[in-house]
């Protein structure tokens, strides 16, 4: 076999031209395969960056748009619900409640608009805020509504360009009247998921309940989930929940982070699957080619083959050395094809300033496919030439 090989690569040598021809289909084909794969796991991963880790094991729940238009399939987002939920829904760690109210916000000179969130203790370490400076609430703020607040990044550099905000003092117009707040805490500037955090400020949920609105019903309803594993079943299960209590599909929104990237993962392998398919029909392209190059290859040899015949190799040997020879070309085809891909891949990440992942696993695929390709196109030559009668196959030369 090794012989075989080894004159298989001699008779590219004698035919450079024919045998570059012939693994260009095999070369492109794998090289697309790399390049699409690769390109589809970088998109993943910076929308996975984009999106952030946090709040991965979190799941938003507010109302649907049957709870605006039909009062009789709304859900109460009160205490009593918080409960049910716990009952309802396994794999449940926490239950937080929230209330959102629009804010102008003065220090000085300087104001702008913010959305405030009003948040229960501990809510905020829980989904992966991190603080830049200062600290988070204490359990008091939220029992005795303390005027304490907690600035996003850009809301914080906006209103103090030029030093810390942890410790000063800002005005906050809510629902027409104005408040005195103590700036506890500024977070660090990061990708928060579902948070909008950057652009928005927090507050003691007890605050709001004694000052904006007494004993309110909560906006919005943050399940944390026991694991981010468990996060999609998680909103399954309270989607579900909600449908049966109300006998009404839509009377709340649920939303996951875990299970959009699930989502977005599962939409994204499939498109790289697709396109890789349609990069592959080039591979069968050139096992075509290849089966073309090895009925010539085996016409221009048929001395070669009577005389071996008649030395006394079976037609087995004879089946097995153009095979080789077939196998030996998309081999070398692949081993191209795996080095244009990657090359290819590191050209788009220095043109387009984008890292690219190559994927291993498809070069290792799409090389043993373009393998199978080559012995299974170059079977029927090495068919034919296995046939050939030794006779025939002199007198013909």
């Amino acid at each position: 076999m090794l012989e075989d090989f080894i004159n298989s690569l001699q008779n590219f040598r004698r035919n450079k031209t024919r045998t570059f021809l012939s693994l260009l289909g095999i070369i492109i084909g794998v090289a697309s395969v790399i390049v699409i794969m690769s390109m589809g796991q970088s998109s993943t991963r910076q929308i996975q960056d984009a999106i952030g880790s946090t709040g991965l094991d979190m799941v938003s729940v507010s109302g649907g748009f049957f709870r605006r238009r039909r009062a009789a399939v709304s859900i109460q987002f009160n205490e009593s619900f918080r409960q049910e939920l716990f009952d309802a829904v396994t794999d449940i760690r926490k239950v937080w409640y929230r209330n959102s109210v629009n804010a102008t916000l003065s220090a000085g000179e300087t104001s702008m608009s913010a959305s405030c969130v009003a948040v229960e203790t501990d809510y905020m370490a829980a989904y992966g805020l991190e603080l830049a400076e200062g600290q988070y609430f204490a359990v008091t703020d939220s029992v005795m509504g303390t005027q304490k607040i907690i600035l996003g990044s850009t809301v914080a550099s906006t209103l103090f360009p030029s030093g810390s905000a942890a410790g000063s003092h800002i005005i906050a117009v809510m629902d027409k009247t104005s408040f005195s707040f103590e700036v506890v805490g500024v977070l660090k500037e990061q990708n928060a998921g579902m948070e909008s955090a950057s652009n928005s400020c927090y507050i003691p949920r007890g605050f709001y309940a004694k000052k904006i609105k007494p004993s309110p019903d909560a906006d919005t309803i943050m399940v944390q989930a026991v694991s981010v594993a468990k996060a999609s079943d998680v909103a399954a299960a309270i989607e579900s929940y909600c449908q049966q209590r109300t006998g009404t599909e839509g009377s709340v929104s649920v939303m996951s982070m875990q299970t959009m990237i699930e989502q977005m993962d599962s939409a994204m392998q499939t498109m790289s699957v697709m396109l890789s398919a349609i990069a592959a029909i080039s591979l069968l392209v050139g096992g075509i080619g290849i089966m073309n190059i090895m009925i010539v290859t085996v016409t221009e040899r048929k001395q070669e083959i009577g005389i071996r015949k008649a030395l006394g190799a079976s037609p087995g040997d004879i089946r097995q050395q153009f095979l080789i020879e077939s196998a030996s070309i998309t081999l070398l085809g692949g081993g191209m094809g795996i080095v244009l891909g990657i090359g290819l891949s590191l050209a788009i990440e220095l043109f387009t300033k984008q890292a690219l992942v190559v994927s291993w696993l498809s070069c290792g695929v799409s090389f043993v496919f373009s393998v199978f390709v080559g012995i299974f196109f170059g079977l029927s030559p090495a068919s034919r030439a296995a046939k050939l009668d030794p006779v025939a196959a002199l007198a013909g030369e």
